[in-house]
């Protein structure tokens, strides 16, 4: 109606408008009606229809994989706005992989510059980043949120709905900063423990939670050693999955940049793969052709950026600084800008690139058992 009347629609209709289409989509099933993701469909049919008609011409190539990005793009910052879960990165990522599979196998090996060996060491390099990602994908290590606390918060914070831990550590001190507290505040300074760890509190999940960890809007849990909440694969990447998020990255850097070697040593003979991207004559002389180029240089582009998360976090594990202290580090403005920008070293847990690594490799391994007298 306002728009046959040229009115302009209020806040949030559009997105409410969306959420009632996305709601309707659900298909017949026995136990009843079962509601279809919407943020999967897109990839599943979009990206083929746009690779295809990009390599229909060399300018329609160009249009396609300038718009793509910004596309994606722009979704992603529409999602973060509205604080809400996806599945559409995930799905984008996984059809891609499974799509650019295809098209080798259908289009690339054929030609028989492809040997069997370097098939089977493409398969086995995506394989072994399909085995990380679903590592990955597991528990990053949500903290519990332990029952009996939730009792004893109701009697030791009847009137502010406040939970202290169950050692005692609180008091009347703890009592009146939950009661002051901040108006957004996921976190505060409750107490100190007896090593030495500083504990924070949070009033999302009601909790105290040890030093590193971190309150994720996104999936509405505090995760141990937070680093940052991925649309990549749709979880946070903190203290239990860290390891296998950055093994996923590199597996899959090493695997695309095979790939875009092997393709194009068959589409462009007789050039450097570096030369070959930016200067293949024969790429459009025929539509198979031209259609692995243009995978080529749509997985070429999609390396880049995963080559730039991987090298922030490579970075990041050097200086033992996660994404989200060096965010708050630049908002405080307490850390030191380093390499161009590239990391913001604080300082705070910074002990020599050896050291910082080791800890890192010993992410998720139990605490060393303390003896009685080193107790004592």
């Amino acid at each position: 109606n306002r728009w046959l009347r040229c009115r302009s629609l209020p806040p949030g209709a559009l997105e409410s408008i969306a959420d009632t289409i996305a709601d309707r989509c659900r298909v017949p099933w026995f136990a009843g009606a079962v509601k279809i993701n919407v943020s999967l469909v897109p990839p599943l049919v979009l990206l083929p229809v746009f690779l295809h008609v990009a390599a229909l011409h060399f300018l329609l190539g160009l249009a396609v994989l300038t718009s793509l990005p910004a596309v994606v793009l722009w979704y992603y910052y529409l999602t973060h706005r509205r604080k809400e879960r996806t599945l559409f990165f995930l799905s984008l990522g996984l059809f891609s992989l499974g799509y650019m599979y295809y098209v080798f196998l259908q289009e690339v090996v054929p030609r028989g510059r492809v040997g069997y060996a370097q098939v089977a060491l493409l398969t086995c390099g995506l394989i072994l980043m399909l085995a990380a990602l679903s590592r990955a994908k597991k528990d990053p290590g949500y903290l519990p949120i332990p029952a009996g606390d939730r009792k004893l918060s109701c009697q030791a914070f009847p009137s502010k709905n406040v939970r202290g831990s169950s050692n005692g550590l609180h008091g009347a001190a703890a009592s009146s900063r939950a009661a002051n507290g901040e108006a957004k505040g996921y976190s505060r300074v409750l107490a100190e423990e007896l090593g030495g760890v500083r504990k924070d509190w949070c009033a999302k999940c009601q909790l105290v939670r040890p030093a590193r960890a971190g309150h994720c809007r996104l999936c509405g849990r505090c995760v141990r050693r937070l680093d940052h909440h991925c649309v990549w694969i749709n979880s946070c990447v903190g203290e239990q999955n860290h390891q296998a998020f950055i093994l996923a990255l590199s597996f899959f850097m090493l695997t695309s940049v095979y790939g875009i070697t092997l393709t194009l040593d068959t589409v462009c003979r007789g050039r450097t793969p570096f030369t070959a991207l930016f200067y293949c004559p024969g790429a459009y002389s025929d539509y198979s052709s031209a259609l692995s180029f243009t995978c080529v240089w749509y997985c070429a582009i999609v390396t880049a950026g995963m080559g730039y998360i991987l090298l922030i976090q490579l970075l990041n594990i050097s200086y033992n600084v996660t994404e989200r202290e060096a965010r708050l580090a630049l908002r405080d403005n307490t850390g030191r800008r380093l390499l161009g920008g590239l990391v913001i070293d604080t300082g705070q847990y910074n002990r020599g690139f050896l050291c910082n690594w080791g800890h890192f490799l010993s992410l998720g391994s139990p605490p060393p058992q303390r003896s009685a007298e080193d107790i004592v």
